[in-house]
């Protein structure tokens, strides 16, 4: 049996922009990938905190301090807008005491503030 464990979550980012005429995604700043240990191409959930929706997307490497909804995710939020960006991984019973999620905080210019 596999559970469900947070494996990264990128706190309180700042939507700076949004592309309603792109496939689907949501762009986020190098940095943050790097920080965080989220993949381009990764599935993560995103959870607005100025206006309650939740969605699921992946990733595409944005531009520095950015974070950008693509395609039907950029009507679930607008810039200005708090986000939480989570990606979680399946863990076996062998597993479970290994995991140590990566929580990086950012201020309201998606710079890191605290890892």
């Amino acid at each position: 049996m596999f559970r469900q464990f947070l494996l990264a979550k990128i706190h309180r980012a700042t939507i700076t922009r949004t592309e309603l005429e792109y496939e689907g995604s949501i762009g986020i700043c190098p940095y943050l990938l790097e920080a965080s240990g989220i993949l381009p191409w990764e599935k993560v959930d995103v959870y607005n905190l100025s206006n309650g929706e939740r969605f699921s997307t992946y990733v595409i490497r944005g531009q520095k301090e950015e974070i950008c909804l693509n395609g039907a995710a950029a009507l679930k939020g607008k810039p200005g807008d708090k986000i939480i960006i989570a990606a979680y991984a399946y863990l076996s019973q062998n597993e479970l005491g290994t995991i140590r999620p990566q929580i990086i905080l950012v201020d309201q210019f998606n710079r890191i503030i605290k890892k």
